[in-house]
């Protein structure tokens, strides 16, 4: 990978140097002391992964964050920061990562790590805003921000302001609302109440409770998930479809 590490205290950029030649996953191609000087470099040469501090003179790291991704091919945002209060910011500009100085090697790893999993073009789709289909859903793990594969997910049921996504590793509660991500997900998903989206390849049976209200029963999701009247229909003809 191609790094550009983005900081205004050299003595934060010389240590990431010395963690990244001890890590060995990348070559750092460039250094720059503010935002203003990384978009430029970045409009110079290749740059696949940018190491960036939040606060910094001339351009922070959030605005700059906001123009990479305006490029045709941005490259992935790691950001490494002193201050803890900025993790909310970095998920709305799709950040990969959310560091907090200091930074321990194993942490940069496993941060460098994911970039390394994504291809060029699930790099795009993680924060596409158009029809095309995300193939990544970010979301908030106390200071780290995590990705989850969309084609791990079984479930996503809003409640409130809060969507929780349960997937292969458990759940965890995004702020984005099951009207904008429905458009991005792709043909295993169905809607089957105003507040709930499946993968009907996580579906195990459709049955009623005690109640007579139907309900779903979904692999590695505890509770049922209740299906109204009005989705039941579509909801069968797929599974039908699935057995055909």
């Amino acid at each position: 990978m191609k790094i550009l590490i983005v900081d205004d205290e050299p003595l934060a950029r010389e240590r990431l140097q010395r963690l990244l030649d001890e890590l060995a996953t990348g070559a750092v191609v460039a250094e720059a002391a503010n935002g203003q000087q990384a978009i430029e470099l970045c409009g110079q040469q290749p740059v696949d992964v940018v190491l960036m501090d939040i606060r910094m003179p001339v351009l922070d790291g959030i605005k700059t964050a906001q123009l990479l991704a305006q490029q045709a091919q941005p490259p992935a945002i790691i950001f490494t920061t002193a201050f803890d209060e900025y993790a909310l910011q970095a998920f709305d500009v799709y950040a990969i990562d959310y560091l907090v100085k200091p930074i321990r090697r194993e942490r940069l790893a496993r941060a460098l790590q994911r970039v390394s999993h994504l291809s060029p073009r699930q790099l795009q789709g993680l924060d596409s805003t158009d029809d095309r289909q995300r193939t990544h859903i970010r979301a908030r793990n106390g200071n780290k921000l995590e990705l989850i594969p969309i084609d791990s997910i079984h479930c996503l049921h809003a409640e409130h302001k809060y969507v929780t996504v349960f997937h292969n590793s458990g759940h965890l509660l995004i702020e984005e609302s099951l009207k904008s991500l429905e458009p991005h997900l792709d043909e295993k998903f169905v809607r089957i109440h105003r507040n709930a989206i499946i993968n009907m390849q996580s579906l195990e049976r459709l049955e009623k409770d005690k109640q007579g209200q139907w309900q779903v029963r979904l692999k590695q999701v505890t509770d049922a998930i209740e299906v109204s009247r009005r989705h039941l229909p579509a909801l069968r003809q797929r599974i039908k479809a699935m057995g055909a």
